[in-house]
């Protein structure tokens, strides 16, 4: 090896690290902060949550409806004719197996992007007995399916998966 090819490598090594010194922080700058990092999941303890009971939680700054199914609930939406719907779905597509009394949607319409009433002791839960919009009047079941209304699709269903029987984490 002669001296100039040492110095060859050792110039074009230096530029390559030279280089990722430089990419480095520009590529590391566009990674989520950890504030957001935070907010991407969020844990929920389903303990307290009585059947034919609903709460309103908050992931990534939207509202998030969990519902606790009694059995009665549960057999009204196994009734419904699924072809009969506007966006077919059945209730066991939108639960957990083995935690098929959990609903869990996001609490916004899909027609607009209002909050339906439903969730919270007292509230209207339409003529469906799930939740309803009063913005425009869409009426959702107990499983989250759109019956009657504007609204062109069901109330969505996050990623999430149950850590435990009474833990659930969504995103």
């Amino acid at each position: 090896m002669r001296r100039r090819d040492f110095i060859n490598i050792a110039a074009v090594s230096a530029a390559g690290v030279g280089g990722l010194a430089v990419l480095y922080p520009l590529v590391s700058q566009m990674a989520p902060s950890k504030d957001v990092l935070a907010e991407s999941t969020t844990e929920l303890d389903l303990s307290a949550i009585q059947p034919g009971q609903a709460i309103k939680a908050v992931f990534r700054k939207q509202p998030v409806f969990v519902r606790n199914l009694t059995p009665q609930e549960i057999a009204t939406a196994n009734e419904v004719a699924v072809d009969s719907l506007r966006d077919p779905e059945t209730l066991t597509e939108r639960t957990k197996e083995g935690h098929g009394n959990w609903l869990i949607t996001m609490g916004v319409c899909t027609h607009l992007g209002c909050v339906p009433l439903g969730a919270g002791e007292g509230e209207n839960k339409g003529e469906f007995g799930g939740y309803f919009c009063p913005c425009h009047g869409s009426h959702y079941d107990t499983a989250g399916r759109i019956r009657k209304g504007p609204a062109p699709a069901n109330l969505v269903v996050p990623e999430y998966e149950f850590t435990s029987d009474t833990t659930v984490v969504i995103g």
